[in-house]
Parts: C-alpha cells; structure tokens; sequence
C-alpha cells in the first residue's frame, strides 16, 4: 500500500536554462587521499594521476559551456591598444632632417650696445574737440532737452545774485558760537534719498550749487564726467543728470559766484570748460594739451582765474578774453602744484600746494620764471594735498598733508615765515584706489572745517581750529565706505560726501 502524500507538496521547478548555467563546483582532490592513489598504478599512471586528468576534462568541459574562451577574445579586442602613430622607417629608407637657418647672434655676444627702440604707447581715451560742446545728458534718451527746472534754479539765483546791493561786496557771515553750530550738525541726517549714484567711477571734486530752494550738487569723476543731482528732483535717474565733457578725470570744480548758471570744471586732458545752462553748452575757458591740475577765481567777479598744472606753471585766465588761451604764464620753483587757493580779502594772493612746502605768491610780482614766494608755510613731512586759505578773512591756511596731520596756519600777517597755530593727527591714509584726503572750510564760519577718515565706523567729522572735535557724522546703514571728497553748502545746514564708487552722500536737517 503506498504511503499518503503530502497535504501541500512544495513543488520545486527548474529551467533547462538555469541548470545549463548554473554554477558547477570544481573537484579538488584532499591530501589525506594523496600518499594512498599514488600507490595503485595502472597503464603506467597512479590513481591521482588518473583522478587529475578527469578533473582536467570536466573543468574544460565547464568553461566551454559558458563560453568563457569567447568572452576573454572579445575582451581583448576592446582593451587592445591602437597601434603607434609614429611612421615606421623602413631600413633602407634614410630619415631627412630640416635644416633650420643660423640664429643671428645677439648684440650682448657681438659686443654692441643694446638698441634704443620706442616703447609701444598706451592707449588713452580722445580728448575732447576744442570748442563749444553741448549739454547732452548720457543717461538720457539721445536728442533729449535739459530740464525746465535746472534753468529755474540757476535764474532764480542768478537775479538774487545780480539784484543784491552786497553782490560786489564781502558779505557778512553770521557767526554763531560753538554751542549752536554743533546743535546744528547734530541735527544733520543722512536718509536713504540722501545717497545716489551721479558718477560712473571714483569722484575726484565736488560742489554744492548755491541756490537754497533746492540742494543741486555737482560731481566729477576719473573718466571725465559731470553729474548734476538735485536731490528730490524728478529728472534724469533720480534727480541726477550726467554728461562727459571731459575725457580724464575732472580734478576741479567751482560755481560761480556772480553767475551760479555757471560751472567751471578742470580736467587731467588739459581743458578748462564752463558749463553755461542758459545756452546749455559746454564752453572753452582753457585748454592745453594735458596737464591741468587745479584752479580758482582770482577775481571776486569770477572772470579772473589762476590755473595751475602738473608742469610747475601757473597760468592767468582770462574769461573775458576772446579764445581758449592766457594772459600770462609763470613758472615756479616747485616739483609739483596740488592745490591753489586765493586770499579772500587781498585778492592779489593766493597759496600754491607745492611737495612739502605751502608757497603764498603775489600776482601782481610774477615773472616767467624764478618767482620768489611772499611768505611760506613749512612742517609738512610729506606731499601736501590740499591748502585753502579761510573763507572770510583769509586770516588762517588749512593744510591737509600725507604724514596724517592737518595744520592751521595764522596769515593774519604776511610775514615770511608764517607760524603754525595747530596740528591735528588725523588717519588719512591712502591708497591708489582712493582720492587723496582733503579737509574743507565751512564756508559759513572762519573757524571749523570738514574731512573724511579712514576711522571704522566710515565716519565725516567736524573739526575747530583749535583741534577739538565738533561733530562726526556716521550712519551703519548707508555710510560704509570711506568718502574723501567733502564740501559744505555755502549758506544751509547741509554737508556732502563722496566715495571711489562715484556715490555723494548728502547731511542734511
């Protein structure tokens, strides 16, 4: 009787494929075994021999089912290298080598002096054609008119100006003490539409517009731009209009003060150019073929100027004169001119920054050459920057210097050596990518002037002549750069700044 099957029976099913490929385990043959098959012989071979060769089959068998001989063939031919590209050179064949020419010996073996050959020039922006220019805003549609509103502005003051009994006279500043001045800078904000962009690159001068309805400011860059801004204005990119009169940096810039329509820009490509907004051109004051430095009004009328450039000459302009040339030109016994600045009061003077000395010359004394200074400020250590002669009376010099001090000097007397009444410590260091530091009088007060720092917070302060510390003016938010260009506006309580970014920050209450 059969036994009972399975309730569930594992049925195991497997495919002639899988058996066919599956894995078989080679035989190996023990050592126990060894010392025993040798010993039995048969046709001249032991059982371990017998038992090996069979192994052998069985193994080849295996790997030819899997086709392993096949698959190594057709690995080889993928890994095999690509033969040389090299050329095979046959026995007989001989190999023909270039002859190259004779290197000619240098001059250094021949025993020559080396050959003096020009060196390539760099290239430079054009300057300007001579002559009148237009007034065509850059960052504007091309073809488009000024604003009604800048002309508005420059008539206004212009009448005020030419309608005033104390035009042609020194006006009187209404000076206030300490107390209230600093109350009144303490007052002074920097907002967020206080700061705009007027130039494309590094401000080099700037200037407030004397008008009071409105602020308007104006800023010279490195490549030769003039930006107008009127701050809160509605033309232009934000208040801002920006044309290039120039073609190198503009290193100087006034209003005038008997016709504020007008404003006189200096440029390195040796052109002097007044921008006149009533015929909204650039006019030719001055022009020479490179080299301008600085200038100011030798006369109170502003039709007098004294130009200075980087060949130790100063130049006497005349505005009212027909063409672009001077009147008379003066060399003086200096390295370099940095700065220029006339006597307030006695107009015949004027200061001259030169290396490491300030020079005061009278212009009604001057030759063409071997000009001997009325009076001379020495201490500096280092280049001087800048030396302004205070705006009321001229009775002090302020002097800005590389050796990190700012000095003030009495020149209540014209005497030949003018004595040093302060010294201030002051971090002004710089550096190729940064205006030179400059401080600046308040042109309402004798007394207290204006100077960027490279101090961190970035900060503007306000200084008195006697070195005590009025004011500084700071903000983390929208100050953060160091502003080397300063300029105080000539009758509101308002302060500017500039930076290497082409950016004028604007204090104001």
């Amino acid at each position: 009787m059969a036994p009972p099957a399975p309730e569930n029976p594992r049925i195991v099913r497997r495919s002639t494929r899988e058996a066919a490929l599956s894995p078989k385990r080679l035989n190996y043959i023990s050592m126990e075994n060894v010392s025993k098959k040798r010993k039995v012989g048969h046709g001249g071979l032991s059982a371990y021999e017998l038992e090996r060769l069979d192994n052998i089959r069985q193994n080849q068998a295996f790997l030819s089912s899997i086709k392993l001989s096949q698959a190594t063939e057709e690995l080889k031919q993928l890994v095999r290298p690509k033969p040389s590209q090299r050329l095979v050179q046959s026995k007989g064949e001989e190999r023909v080598r270039k002859v190259l020419p004779l290197r000619e010996k240098s001059r250094r073996l021949q025993k020559k002096e080396a050959e003096n050959l020009p060196l390539p020039s760099p290239s430079r922006p054009h300057k300007k054609p001579s002559g009148p220019l237009p007034m065509e805003p850059v960052n504007m549609v091309e073809g488009s008119r000024l604003p009604p509103e800048l002309l508005k502005l420059c008539s206004e003051i212009i009448l005020t100006v030419c309608t005033s009994p104390s035009s042609d006279t020194i006006k009187e500043k209404v000076q206030i003490n300490l107390k209230g001045y600093r109350s009144a800078l303490k007052k002074m904000r920097l907002t967020e539409d206080g700061v705009a962009k007027v130039v494309k690159k590094r401000i080099v001068s700037a200037a407030f517009h004397p008008c009071t309805s409105s602020l308007l400011m104006a800023a010279g860059d490195t490549l030769g731009h003039v930006g107008l801004w009127n701050l809160g204005g509605g033309w232009g990119d934000d208040g801002v209009l920006l044309f290039q009169p120039h073609s190198h940096p503009v290193g100087c810039m006034a209003f005038s003060r008997a016709r504020p329509g007008h404003l006189l820009s200096l440029s390195y490509d040796g052109s002097l150019r007044c921008m006149d907004v009533e015929k909204a051109v650039f006019d030719d004051v001055y022009d020479i073929d490179d080299g301008l430095k600085v200038f100011d009004f030798l006369a109170a009328d502003c039709s007098t100027l004294v130009v200075g450039d980087w060949y130790r000459d100063v130049a006497i302009v005349d505005r009212r004169t027909p063409g672009n040339s001077h009147e008379s030109l003066h060399t003086l016994d200096t390295k370099n001119i940095h700065c220029v600045s006339v006597h307030p009061v006695h107009r015949q003077y004027f200061a001259v920054a030169e290396s490491k000395v300030v020079s005061i010359y009278d212009s009604r004394c001057l030759k063409k050459a071997e000009n001997q200074a009325v009076s001379q400020l020495h201490g500096h250590s280092l280049s001087i920057s800048g030396a302004y002669f205070s705006p009321s009376t001229g009775n002090r010099v302020l002097t800005s210097c590389t050796d990190k001090k700012i000095r003030i000097y009495d020149t209540s007397a014209m005497t030949t050596k003018v004595p040093l009444l302060t010294s201030i410590g002051h971090d002004m260091e710089m550096d190729r990518w940064l205006s030179k530091f400059s401080a600046v009088w308040d042109p309402k007060r004798e007394d207290c002037f204006a100077v960027g720092s490279m101090e961190q917070p970035r900060r503007v302060q306000v200084f008195h002549e006697s070195g005590q510390l009025q004011h500084a003016f700071t903000d983390d938010e929208h100050l953060t750069t160091a502003q080397c260009v300063t300029a105080f506006h000539p009758s509101g309580n308002a302060l500017l700044a500039g930076n290497a970014y082409g950016r004028l920050h604007v204090f104001t209450d």
